[in-house]
């Protein structure tokens, strides 16, 4: 664990300057009593993201290949920590967050080898309510699988934990969905991934902005499975990325207040 980092938080971005201020500002205001370090990727972003990260104290790094896994990839090999956190611009964490996840690792004091990764939930915190449902529906979906059966089907790539040393890449062919199935594909082949239900981030819900039918029709099966499974079968990116979604945080930090996460 170089320097004593216990934590190196990742974060990619790209036109995020509405956002990651209220990121990192929730990360700053943790709990944890060790050291950890926010790191934040500019992915070829065009507005003040990078300028208001540095201001807040996080360690900026450049990647000029575009795409979420290439800043993930970036991001993580410029980690100093033991532990690498996949975070999200429009996304914030609650006080306990990074503690909750470092007693999970430690699973009673000492750290449990056996588990590789630490992932849970998210909640949609604004945006439209059946936004909001389908988040419940489909992490309580997770959650009833991973009670059943032990197994971390799924998290949100706002809240992925892993030891840096079980960690060989992300696969950067990859778009929509490399950084959350993919990476939990390989990290079950390394040990077991812990899912922690109680331990959601707070979100935006701008990715519902195209409303319910697009979402259902074109988002998910679309930009996500078809994507996803044509890119990693043809070991290439035939099909790229999803349109951007950017806006301003209208009620974003509004709307979290009293849910734990300022």
């Amino acid at each position: 664990m170089a320097d004593g980092i216990r934590f190196s938080v990742v974060i990619p971005c790209y036109n995020e300057a509405g956002y990651v201020a209220d990121a990192i500002l929730s990360l700053h205001k943790q709990d944890f009593d060790g050291a950890y370090e926010i790191i934040v990727v500019d992915n070829n972003c065009t507005d003040d993201t990078a300028g208001i990260a540095r201001d807040l104290g996080a360690r900026v790094v450049a990647e000029t290949a575009p795409g979420v896994c290439n800043a993930r990839q970036a991001g993580t090999l410029a980690a100093r920590g033991e532990i690498v956190v996949s975070a999200d611009a429009d996304t914030v964490y609650a006080r306990d967050w990074l503690s909750r996840i470092d007693a999970r690792f430690r699973d009673g004091g000492q750290d449990d080898d056996e588990i590789v990764a630490v992932v849970g939930p998210c909640v949609y915190a604004d945006g439209p309510r059946w936004g909001t449902a389908y988040g419940k529906a489909l992490f309580g979906a997770v959650n009833g699988v991973y009670k059943l059966t032990g197994r971390a089907a799924y998290a949100s790539a706002t809240n992925i934990a892993f030891r840096r040393e079980h960690w060989d890449g992300y696969d950067v062919t990859l778009t929509q969905g490399g950084d959350e199935f993919d990476l939990l594909r390989k990290l079950r082949k390394r040990g077991r991934i812990a899912y922690l239900h109680d331990n959601p981030t707070f979100t935006s819900g701008r990715r519902f902005s195209k409303g319910l039918a697009y979402n259902m029709f074109v988002t998910l099966p679309v930009h996500y499975v078809l994507t996803y499974t044509v890119n990693r079968v043809a070991g290439r990116r035939v099909l790229g990325s999803a349109p951007a979604i950017r806006d301003s945080h209208g009620s974003f930090t509004a709307t979290l207040a009293g849910r734990g996460a300022e």
